[in-house]
């Protein structure tokens, strides 16, 4: 194993298309389930789970995420925003934020979705000989039947076959810097990157089989704040 993870990065920069129309004033991470907002959620597991410092990438309405947050002292957290003037998507996000997030391996968390994943499992692990990445696989949704990708029994991700039914990315995950270091800055898409480190051979993950939501649509969020209890 190498360096443990200490930082975390949350995704937030994202429009929230699909969302509409109650993205049009409101970023998507505060959006409400079980009486407090989805960011919210995250920083009290990532606390809980013993990350200190967090970086969140902020876009549309960034200022309210900035004024939400301050600077985590409410999560006994120390939070560092990244600007971008146009969401860059997932690795061209990760890459901005980079000199943020230091040396180590960090945790990576989508702002759109909800898990009991519990989060210190990736924050006291390193990343194996070899691996850029680390990915949390879930079961498919139904909005996303054959998955992504396969899990071997060793632990490592492979390209799913034209027959083949996968797993899906969790939307969590302990990355390498290496893994986006020399990128030009711009917006990129992670999967190109998932692909290439697959074919190379680099990509572990693992299956977690508790609960974890897709929170991509209106409906879907009040499916998670049902389950929630709000």
């Amino acid at each position: 194993m190498g360096q443990l993870t200490v930082r975390a990065m949350i995704l937030a920069a994202g429009v929230g298309e699909r969302m509409r129309p109650l993205t049009e004033h409101t970023p998507k991470p505060l959006l409400r389930a079980g009486g407090t907002t989805l960011l919210d959620h995250h920083l009290r597991a990532l606390a809980a789970a013993g990350v200190r410092d967090v970086v969140i990438n902020v876009s549309h309405l960034a200022q309210q995420i900035v004024d939400y947050c301050g600077a985590g002292d409410a999560w006994d957290l120390r939070i560092a925003f990244s600007a971008e003037d146009q969401p860059l998507e997932t690795a061209g996000g990760i890459q901005r934020a980079l000199p943020l997030l230091g040396d180590a391996p960090f945790l990576v968390v989508n702002g759109d979705v909800w898990s009991d994943y519990p989060l210190a499992a990736l924050v006291g692990r390193g990343l194996r000989h070899a691996e850029v990445a680390h990915l949390v696989m879930v079961g498919n949704p139904p909005q996303h039947p054959e998955g992504d990708f396969c899990l071997d029994q060793d632990g490592w991700l492979r390209r799913r076959g034209a027959r083949q039914v996968g797993c899906t990315y969790a939307g969590i995950g302990v990355y390498s810097p290496a893994m986006f270091e020399g990128l030009a800055p711009g917006k990129l898409p992670l999967r190109p990157l998932m692909d290439a480190a697959i074919d190379a051979g680099v990509l572990g993950g693992q299956f977690y089989a508790g609960n974890w939501r897709d929170i991509g649509t209106p409906e879907r969020l009040a499916e998670l704040d049902a389950l929630l209890g709000g």
